[in-house]
């Protein structure tokens, strides 16, 4: 036994030494990736900060994507003052209604997938109707058509067959055509094998499963979901444990109901062969707000998430109760909160308000259990088109009428990079750390209708780096997601690509979101698109022959 043991210690540690040995892996964005990936952590309650806020690189690159000011990661110093921003719900809400299709109760995409097709010039929509999913199609993103198709003829029906929640992926990068489109569906009961991975050539006929998983261990626990993470091309299932009722899971600890655990793969079919391959996640902390009137702790129903040019945008659906045995008229209240994510795994939340809440008025269509949708954003010109899913309820009390139902799905438009601004009221600094990058012209997004925004260059060692001062900067004194900021004489930051450098920002009565540093006059960022953008050929930001504007 003796023998055994020290085998077995020997073992140990030399997976360990491994691991410590391993090289180390640098993101796009400087961050070092070192250790166990994913990261073994313990949830609680309790405020996580996030390791690369704490330590940031010392240089960060900056050739992917436009630079959200989301949080201090590209900032060295500053006296701007940090303002997050909520979108505005479209005049047309709900763009797809319950009620049609046989008058289907659902109709509303429960995480699903809602897509720009740039090879048919079409905003693609799969969502759930009843126990189904179907399929709608948008010129606009705003006015829905429900072709009728051959699956169930005469129907928009793709898929039949009892489902929960489910996650669609329209993949442009692809390579067999058959796969193009990706499906992870939690189909009936909580049975061994409850999720399945299906692929179509179409996203209308979906063929043979291509494999099976759970999400815990037998019963399963549906609102499971995928997305893709390009910065690390894996794909993650994000998946719901809990240890709320029958199906507790004993390794939570009290009262932190539901949790997100994680897996990442290679191939999107690959499923969950054992539950210890999983990692614990994320879970709601103490700093989420409560239901103003159930005052029952927060948990965390559902985390999608999308590639948003230089980060991962994480949509947290936060559960502020009731449990499902208390509903009697209104639906559980979720809402999503915005969480950002530089490495894929560890999520800043800085901003707990609903980012897309429910509506306070009884009998509205989004009375309660507003939910993400898969892809979670398109980038239509200068807005951002976030598309979610709500519930009627039983506004009249009425008994025997299910009050989760009656569900649809609407539109909230915000401004492109519009989630956080860094504000200048008078006049005002931005300092950023060091940055590299291989571009030559410097790109704002930022409202300066009021006031100018001007910028200088900075060698490593703080001095400014002429021409490139302020005194010969070009001021922006008007409001754009795409403005050029330059220097007299024409000179670009060509000359110094791929030195450490970092851009003083001079604003005066006016509003930075983001900036960036193109190859090109266009002004294209690199950065990856969500899901999908009428102005792109692909799912990310490159110069296109011809661009197209799209307004509201």
């Amino acid at each position: 036994m003796g023998a055994l043991i020290a085998r077995q210690s020997v073992c140990v540690l030399w997976v360990l030494l491994l691991i410590q040995s391993a090289p180390a892996e640098v993101l796009y964005n400087g961050i070092r990736i070192e250790g166990v990936w994913p990261p073994q952590r313990t949830l609680s309650r309790a405020y996580r900060p996030v390791p690369y806020l704490e330590h940031p690189p010392e240089v960060v690159p900056i050739d992917v994507g436009r630079q959200l000011f989301v949080d201090d990661f590209l900032i060295q110093s500053t006296t701007l003052k940090r303002r997050f921003h909520q979108p505005r719900m479209h005049s047309a809400n709900p763009v797809i209604r319950a009620g049609l299709e046989g008058q289907r109760r659902y109709a509303m995409a429960f995480s699903d997938g809602i897509f720009y097709d740039p090879t048919m010039k079409l905003f693609r929509a799969w969502y759930r109707c009843d126990a189904d999913t179907c399929y709608a199609t948008s010129r606009d993103g705003v006015k829905w058509e429900r072709p009728r198709l051959d699956v169930v003829p005469g129907t928009n029906v793709v898929r039949k067959g009892l489902r929960d929640s489910a996650s669609v992926w329209l993949d442009l990068n692809e390579k067999d055509p058959a796969k193009r489109h990706k499906m992870m569906v939690f189909t009936s009961g909580r049975l061994e094998d409850a999720i399945h991975f299906i692929a179509s050539p179409d996203g209308i006929h979906w063929g043979e499963t291509l494999g099976t998983g759970r999400t815990y261990k037998q019963p399963n626990y549906d609102r499971s979901s995928m997305f893709f993470n390009p910065f690390r091309n894996r794909w993650v299932y994000s998946v719901r444990v809990s240890n709320v009722g029958p199906l507790s899971a004993p390794e939570l600890p009290p009262g932190i109901g539901r949790v997100r655990y994680y897996k990442e793969v290679e191939d999107f079919a690959e499923g969950w062969k054992e539950r210890r391959e999983l990692a614990q996640w994320e879970s709601a902390d103490e700093r989420d707000l409560p239901d103003p009137e159930i005052k029952a702790p927060a948990q965390l129903y559902n985390l999608d998430a999308t590639p948003y040019e230089s980060l991962m945008l994480g949509l947290f659906s936060i559960w502020r109760g009731p449990e499902n045995a208390e509903i009697v008229d209104r639906p559980k209240r979720n809402e999503i909160v915005l969480g950002y994510s530089r490495d894929g795994f560890h999520w800043d939340r800085p901003d707990r308000r609903p980012f897309i809440g429910v509506s306070e008025k009884r009998g509205n269509w989004n009375w309660g259990n507003v939910q993400s949708v898969g892809g979670g954003c398109i980038v239509v010109g200068d807005k951002l088109y976030f598309y979610f899913s709500g519930r009627r309820g039983n506004p009249s009390g009425a008994p025997g009428i299910n009050a989760d139902g009656d569900a649809s799905t609407g539109l909230a438009v915000l401004r492109r990079d519009g989630f956080a601004s860094m504000d200048a009221i008078g006049q005002g600094v931005l300092l950023t750390r060091k940055l590299r990058f291989s571009g030559a012209y410097l790109f704002v997004n930022a409202d300066a209708s009021r006031g100018s925004i001007e910028a200088e260059v900075l060698d490593a060692g703080g001095r400014v780096l002429e021409p490139f001062s302020r005194k010969q900067s070009i001021a922006v004194k008007r409001d754009g997601t795409r403005l050029a900021l330059s220097w007299k004489g024409g000179r670009t930051l060509a000359e110094l690509a791929g030195r450490d450098v970092a851009i003083r920002f001079y604003v005066r009565d006016a509003s930075l979101y983001a900036f960036w540093v193109s190859p090109t006059p266009a002004g294209e960022s690199r950065g990856f698109l969500a899901a999908g953008s009428p102005g792109a050929e692909g799912t990310r930001d490159l110069p296109v022959p011809s661009s197209s504007s799209h307004r509201e």
